[in-house]
């Protein structure tokens, strides 16, 4: 969001978490599927272990594949979680309209989040 709030993914290939998409074409970013989403020197990352997969797509590209899965052994990353539901592609409307729920009774109006907001704020 800080990258698309400054103009820098306008026209590039972007990815973000699901439940923020439609932010994508506010800024003129290109909707990418994926869990990560690379432009030159421009990364962005669908979610949290999404943003784990693209720090190891980093780490290979910068210091070998070796160096990186030994960073994912070291940091225990073997996700098997107990549901396939992780994404839209997989959950239903209805469980997409839950988690949207979810997410909004878990910000509640004391924390806004949209950029303009945050922008507006005192830091934290």
């Amino acid at each position: 969001m800080i990258l698309g709030a400054a103009g820098l993914l306008r026209g590039l290939p972007a990815t973000t978490y699901w439940a923020s998409r439609s932010y994508l074409a506010e800024v003129r970013a290109v909707s990418t599927p994926g869990r990560f989403a690379e432009a030159g020197k421009i990364m962005t990352g669908a979610g949290v272990s999404a943003g784990i997969d693209m720090g190891l797509h980093i780490a290979a590209r910068s210091a070998g594949d070796d160096v990186a899965q030994g960073m994912q052994l070291a940091v225990d990353y073997d996700p098997d979680p107990p549901f396939d539901t992780g994404s839209t592609e997989k959950a239903s409307p209805e469980l997409q309209q839950l988690a949207l729920r979810l997410l909004a009774d878990a910000a509640g109006p004391r924390w806004p989040w949209s950029v303009p907001a945050m922008a507006g704020s005192p830091a934290w």
